[in-house]
């Protein structure tokens, strides 16, 4: 089961003309991220200022598919995909509605504040994002 929160798209997020701005996608998309985390009871300044650990985004591909506008409220669902040694694999579908807005693959690596090195996820840790593990259905080629 995916992590499911909503947020509204804001005056602030958005062009002259209404229209979602992409960047402001993104700056949601951290939030949604630091929510998910503390869902399972772990901070990110816990994980940032307690434990020396970063969080920084590997790759990521987005898809825009439908503009979205202000007063809309943006529903992103957060399906875990793969939990490595020390990387996560997120796949966040974005909808309005019952229309996809816009998709994210995002791959995460824990990494030491100290030595800027990937670090395996703390059993605490791991047991949370476990919780909305979802493995993506390979897909056949015909």
């Amino acid at each position: 089961m995916p992590f499911t929160i909503s947020k509204p798209l804001r005056f602030g997020d958005c062009d002259l003309t209404g229209i979602a701005y992409h960047p402001a996608y993104l700056s949601m998309l951290v939030d949604v991220n630091e929510a998910m985390f503390a869902s399972f009871g772990v901070t990110w300044k816990e994980i940032m200022f307690d434990r020396r650990m970063g969080l920084p985004t590997l790759s990521m591909n987005i898809l825009f598919t439908k503009p979205a506008v202000y007063g809309d409220v943006l529903t992103f669902n957060v399906h875990v995909r793969k939990v490595g040694r020390a990387s996560l694999e997120l796949e966040t579908v974005v909808t309005v509605g019952a229309d996809v807005i816009w998709t994210i693959q995002q791959k995460i690596v824990l990494t030491s504040l100290d030595t800027h090195r990937s670090t395996p996820w703390p059993d605490d840790i791991r047991a949370g994002l476990e919780r909305y593990l979802e493995p993506a259905a390979d897909k056949k080629v015909i």
